[in-house]
């Protein structure tokens, strides 16, 4: 293969690194326009419980938009490695390069970054992301890669998660997505649960939802956690190779169900210890409202007493009733 005007022929260009994703901007935008309408509404809270509402609605839209956005991420598992390597088939020229491998629930993505950009007459700068949820065929986009002449380390390393490959590890992700997926979409279910039961003062309830949202999500990491597996075949690049670690989004989905999990604990513990304290946190506590009633009948507490001054017993008026008569 020659070059033509600096470039290699028949090859499409670079897709760039990590494309706009729509489903997660919508699903921020959401939830940020959410939390900005509830600090709107702040001001018009009164007394202490505006901080504990504060809390409780940030919380919650936190917990709300973890559970439904770590569906769409693809950082699950990650990996780079810097490397010289050959650049495209049918070609002699090496290029240094950082490879990186992202892997998500419905897929992967395989990023090759030059060192610098500009390399033989080429920005070097691709980003390939290879499906394999369910209703996606893995091998078609395999196959879409090799007739559109994509770079050999991208190839190479989509090539190792293949049905056909020996590392044998297409079946164990694409399953162990589907189930992860599943799980998380059933702890969004009991999310919005507890949030409909903590509206409606339904505490302990509302507790035991978010220590079961705790539990999917833990479970969808040990889901996870178990069917990853070391690759029989190492991902080989000369003298390197390309390992991989669970990435952002294990971290976070781990970080909002033990925080899930502390929540649900807390709020049944203090329900059954402290329940005073709990209705205090949810604005339920009455007694300081009476508080705030009585302090503001003071100043009527003058003209309560010239009242009870002027009443005159039952028995006085009928007898100065009957001395007139």
């Amino acid at each position: 293969m020659t070059l033509w005007n600096g470039s290699y022929p028949f090859y499409p260009g670079a897709n760039a690194c990590f494309p706009f994703d729509a489903a997660r901007a919508v699903i921020v935008t959401v939830f940020l326009s959410m939390l900005a309408t509830f600090i709107i509404i702040l001001p018009g809270i009164p007394g202490r419980g505006r901080l504990f509402w504060f809390l409780r609605s940030v919380l919650g839209l936190f917990m709300g938009a973890v559970i439904l956005n770590v569906q769409f991420t693809r950082d699950w598992e990650t990996g780079w490695v810097q490397a010289n390597t050959s650049y495209k088939s049918f070609s002699h020229a090496q290029v240094n390069a950082d490879i990186g491998l992202h892997i998500g629930l419905a897929g992967l993505n395989v990023t090759l970054r030059g060192n610098p950009v500009e390399q033989i007459n080429e920005t070097i700068n691709y980003n390939e992301h290879f499906p394999w949820s369910f209703g996606e065929d893995y091998e078609r986009s395999y196959s879409e890669g090799l007739q559109k002449g994509l770079p050999s380390p991208i190839l190479y390393v989509a090539e190792k998660f293949s049905r056909q490959s020996p590392c044998a590890v297409h079946g164990q992700y694409r399953v162990a997505g589907h189930y992860v997926s599943l799980t998380l979409w059933l702890a969004f279910c009991t999310w919005l649960i507890s949030i409909l039961l903590f509206s409606m003062s339904i505490l302990l309830y509302g507790g035991q939802m978010l220590l079961l949202t705790a539990t999917l999500i833990l479970c969808s990491l040990l889901l996870f956690s178990t069917v990853r597996n070391t690759l029989r075949c190492p991902i080989q690049f000369g003298p390197v190779s390309l390992r991989t670690d669970y990435g952002e989004s294990f971290w976070l989905a781990l970080a909002t169900g033990l925080l899930s999990l502390l929540l649900g604990l807390g709020i049944i513990i203090l329900n059954s210890l402290q329940p005073e304290k709990l209705k205090l946190i949810f604005s339920l506590d009455k007694s300081s409202e009476e508080e705030l009633w009585d302090k503001s009948c003071l100043p009527a507490q003058p003209s309560c007493s010239a009242q009870d001054g002027l009443m005159v017993p039952l028995g006085e008026l009928c007898h100065g009733t009957a001395t007139q008569l």
